[in-house]
């Protein structure tokens, strides 16, 4: 006979996503039947602000049903940026690389408050943010502009101050991917990264932010899906998994007694290896309180299955179970109340949701951000009406898995326009061949200025073909780094190079405007560039 009660006790320990704007029927019965602890909201389920706030008030409907004593936990990844997750009607604020560059701990406090405050009208109680990866390594694939920067010290303050402010706006916070992704220059969504730096590196770096901000009051860590030899000494175990990690580092080592959260599960770091649902009993006996399974209704419920095996055979030991129970129910005591829910019938988004205040915050902190790195007496330029420009850019704007290609549609083109209006576009894909750069150059020269954004270029990209050749023209150009600030260390020698760490169009606007001297801008680059200038 199965135990219900040892059933919704590993229930608990599951956060589970689905592919719908509206909720499930299988979601509502593991609800009912499971009592699972979470729900990760992703793109597919996030429509206009009234269709989050319904979505997000059926789930806890139906939690409320099911007699929990105490609200679900409803995340997303809204680290701003490259990576977000709401959309239409909902605020876009700077990303942490962004703030960075602003170089001011009181931005990254207001843009977290704010954000909080949006997610929390929504409906959203749990933001898995701030990632406190120190990108010391140009080749990351997956962290890049995600990070706030190079330096600890500084991804330490940034990172704890947006800390601060989700949780002044009552949402609780997530310190990600422990104990660090930074260094690496594999994807755990697509392999698994091996870091093999020394415990005494790792604490100067890598686990500095992590130290100070759990000193600082964290609500929740993340676990990388990334092998440490110098931690973990069996081959291939990845953070996730291991009980050094989890249990020896971060709760007795560095004393967090928080909950402590896996990544996907449903990564191939994890699932090409042990697999998704060995994965979750074997992060539960490392120490993890929560399994994060974002995708697959099968996987998810023969992870809690295996979970229960595991305790009936004696493989995990019951209080394991017990004890993640008791840290959630905390956190929720701390941050959830069924008084806070309304769960009338009627939709109403709180005004909070992209006013204009927080439109304004967002404006001003992208000023502050978006950094001239390279001009050599070009800017501002001055125009007259009647002189042309040509804006020249790739036409996706994703490379990561962790990005939403809802917001994949570049507008550099619009942003340029808003300032001239005599501009026009060429977009060109990933497979551009040497014929289509000598046409982009023939035309070219029938403009008066020519605006260059790129997105994350690598060693052989024909967008150094591109600007090479209009080097060799000597025609007037800027180049807008889109995303990495890396792009430059690929590139000759250019006029103008300005980087704005993310394509959103409220920061391309503003590098617009500072292109033609509309806009003041005064950030400075958080990571080290090696530019052939």
């Amino acid at each position: 006979m199965v135990d219900s009660g040892l059933k919704k006790k590993i229930g608990r320990l599951l956060v589970i996503g689905f592919p719908d704007k509206q909720v499930p029927d299988y979601v509502r019965e593991m609800i009912h039947n499971y009592h699972i602890g979470g729900i990760i909201l992703f793109g597919r389920n996030i429509g206009t602000p009234e269709e989050i706030l319904a979505l997000t008030t059926d789930l806890q409907s139906e939690a409320k049903k099911a007699e929990y004593e105490h609200p679900l936990l409803i995340c997303v990844d809204q680290e701003n940026g490259v990576v977000r997750r709401l959309g239409e009607g909902a605020t876009i604020f700077p990303g942490a690389m962004t703030l960075g560059a602003s170089g001011n701990p009181e931005n990254a406090y207001q843009i977290g408050l704010a954000t909080g405050k949006e997610l929390k009208a929504l409906g959203i109680n749990w933001n898995l943010a701030p990632v406190l990866d120190v990108n010391n390594n140009p080749d990351n694939p997956v962290i890049g502009v995600r990070s706030f920067g190079e330096s600890a010290e500084m991804v330490a303050k940034l990172g704890g101050e947006m800390m601060k402010g989700m949780q002044d706006a009552g949402v609780i916070t997530t310190l990600k991917h422990f104990p660090g992704h930074g260094d690496t220059n594999v994807d755990s969504h697509l392999d698994l990264p091996i870091i093999t730096h020394s415990k005494e590196r790792l604490d100067k770096i890598e686990l500095l932010p992590f130290k100070k901000n759990i000193e600082a009051g964290a609500d929740t860590v993340m676990t990388a899906h990334v092998y440490f030899p110098s931690i973990e000494t069996t081959p291939g175990i990845p953070a996730t998994r291991s009980k050094k990690v989890i249990t020896g580092l971060l709760r007795e080592e560095l004393g967090f007694n928080g909950v402590v959260t896996t990544d996907c599960m449903e990564m191939n770091a994890i699932a090409n290896g042990v697999g998704t649902e060995r994965g979750g009993v074997e992060a539960v006996k490392s120490g993890v309180d929560l399994v994060m399974i974002s995708h697959t209704p099968s996987k998810q419920i023969n992870t809690i299955k295996e979970i229960e095996h595991a305790v009936n055979s004696g493989e995990i030991d019951e209080e394991l179970i017990n004890q993640s129970n008791q840290r959630i129910a905390a956190l929720k005591e701390k941050y959830l109340s069924w008084d806070e829910i309304s769960l009338n019938k009627e939709i109403v988004v709180p005004s909070i949701v992209g006013n204009k205040q927080h439109e304004e915050l967002a404006h001003e902190v992208y000023k502050q951000s978006v950094t001239i790195v390279v001009n050599d007496n070009v800017l501002p330029v001055s125009l007259n009406e009647n002189q042309r420009v040509l804006v020249v850019c790739p036409d996706n704007g994703t490379t990561m898995q962790v990005e939403d290609k809802r917001y994949a549609t570049l507008s550099l083109d619009e942003a340029i326009k808003y300032y001239h209006k005599k501009t026009d576009v060429y977009y060109f894909s990933k497979a551009i061949t040497d014929n289509e750069i000598t046409s982009i150059l023939d035309k070219a020269q029938q403009y008066d200025f020519i605006i260059v954004g790129t997105l994350t270029i690598m060693n052989g990209s024909k967008q150094i073909s591109l600007i090479e050749g209009l080097n060799k023209l000597n025609l007037p150009y800027a180049v807008i780094a889109m995303r990495s600030p890396y792009d430059l260390n690929f590139l000759p020698r250019v006029p103008v190079y300005i980087s704005t760490y993310e394509f959103t169009f409220p920061v391309l606007k503003v590098a617009a405007g500072a292109i033609f001297g509309k806009e003041d801008v005064s950030g400075k680059l958080p990571v080290t560039l090696t530019s052939k200038k």
